[in-house]
């Protein structure tokens, strides 16, 4: 097998005539010209040119290659060209993480709809996840994600405010009665996330605001907290922009201000520019009053 990239060379000497020539035309010097067209004789065990005294000429088996020596050249500028197109070109899939209830509200929502119909070569898809997935390894090219981040690589913009009260089904209330304030916590088994997720901002808050309360539940994902509130074993923190949604859940406390963050669209730097993140960043940023109650309720 002989290195394709040398034909590049051989081309250059078969149309300028002479590797100084052909050295000028592709930008590097003679003796690289000379070298690399010298390997290719060497792999394909054949002369290809002739060095006359007045210039270079093409043997036989030169002149023989040279037309699928050009349509090589040919293609592979062809794929140069489609790569830059593509890479300006509204195309592809974008790999959208978020919770999952906020996936099936922004699909329910009509917005995606929108968004694929402005950009139809574009395909948004979902990587659905309450714990934070690794933008920097391509876990996915774009997030929607609240609350801190760790990671302060990623890039983006704040689009609405992440805000969390106190729920317990209509079912819990009548039987044990509902807290009145923070302190009463303590007193109400508590539905919450598992260990595994400490680093959530809920996590901390009942440590610091009901130290010794029992728990009834503790889950992983949002979805599993409002499942386990709307059982009735007890009451749990939630977004609002879920919690309202439940005609079984009543709103208790809050909002709970300490739960306070931002909702934020974010990306890897990597990513930020490349034409369908660029576009889709765009889309949220035209759409972020819809997406307003989508996100804080």
């Amino acid at each position: 097998m002989f290195d394709w990239n040398d034909l590049r060379f051989f081309l250059a000497v078969a149309k300028e005539g002479s590797t100084l020539a052909a050295a000028k035309a592709i930008g590097v010097n003679q003796s690289t010209v000379q070298r690399r067209l010298a390997d290719l004789e060497a792999q394909l065990g054949q002369r290809l040119v002739e060095r006359l005294p007045s210039g270079y000429q093409l043997t036989e088996l030169g002149v023989a290659i040279l037309p699928n020596a050009e349509a090589v050249a040919a293609s592979a500028e062809n794929f140069e060209r489609m790569l830059r197109d593509l890479g300006r070109a509204h195309v592809g899939i974008i790999r959208l993480t978020c919770p999952e209830p906020i996936a099936l509200r922004l699909t329910q929502s009509g917005i995606l709809d929108r968004f694929h119909a402005k950009h139809p070569g574009l395909k948004v898809e979902f990587v659905l996840s309450d714990q934070y997935v690794d933008l920097a390894k391509g876990e996915a090219d774009v997030a929607l994600r609240s609350g801190d981040t760790d990671d302060s690589i990623l890039v983006g913009r704040k689009i609405a405010d992440s805000l969390w009260a106190i729920y317990a089904s209509q079912q819990y209330i009548e039987r044990h009665g509902a807290p009145a304030t923070v302190a009463d916590l303590a007193r109400h088994p508590l539905i919450a996330f598992e260990e595994s997720m400490s680093k959530h901002r809920t996590v901390s808050w009942l440590k610091e605001v009901a130290p010794n309360a029992t728990y009834a539940a503790r889950n992983t994902s949002v979805l599993g907290l409002i499942y386990a509130a709307k059982a009735g074993v007890g009451v749990a923190p939630l977004p609002m922009s879920l919690g309202d949604a439940e005609g079984d859940l009543v709103r208790v406390l809050g909002p709970v201000p300490e739960l306070t963050r931002a909702w934020r669209i974010l990306t890897h730097p990597d990513e930020r520019h490349t034409a369908r993140v660029s576009a889709f960043f765009a889309f949220v940023l035209q759409e972020s009053d819809a997406l307003r109650p989508i996100l804080t309720g």
